[in-house]
């Protein structure tokens, strides 16, 4: 049975996130940069995406899930980083059941802008629970938002 280092299949994960889910692709994230030290999202605000249609403003939710996605990317690829080689099945298992167990969002300002950045960068990271910090910017970098998530890896 052959063994596959799990750190050799970031590539996999990361095409995971931008096009394997659905809601991800609804929003339009798309993973600029992904690595066990930090990940960084971008998506374009479209009609759909609005949640107060008088002042244009993102919907909370897409805040929430975009927030979401960049941590656990990070913390995704950081538990990838640290398991040992394992047959291909076994690591497939291993990540359907990481997932998210705590998300914590602060809405700082407004979601105004055109061109929106996820950032996330690992707090922690054991062998059964890690956790993120993650900032939501626009195109003119005005931050709207931070959250902080934390997702079974293990």
């Amino acid at each position: 049975m052959e063994l596959i280092n799990p750190a050799d299949h970031l590539d996999k994960v990361a095409e995971l996130f931008d096009q394997g889910m659905a809601f991800d692709k609804v929003i339009g994230l798309k993973v600029e940069q992904y690595d066990p030290t930090g990940a960084k999202l971008t998506f374009v605000a479209k009609p759909e995406l609005i949640g107060n249609p008088i002042h244009k403003i993102l919907h909370g939710g897409v805040i929430a899930t975009a927030l979401d996605v960049a941590g656990a990317a990070v913390t995704f690829a950081a538990a990838l980083a640290r398991m040992p080689a394992m047959p291909e099945q076994q690591l497939n298992e291993k990540l359907a059941r990481m997932s998210t167990i705590d998300l914590r969002v602060d809405y700082l300002r407004p979601g105004w802008g055109k061109q929106f950045t996820v950032t996330s960068h690992i707090i922690r990271t054991g062998t059964k629970v890690a956790v993120a910090r993650m900032e939501l910017h626009n195109e003119q970098d005005t931050h709207i938002a931070f959250g902080t998530g934390t997702y079974m890896v293990g």
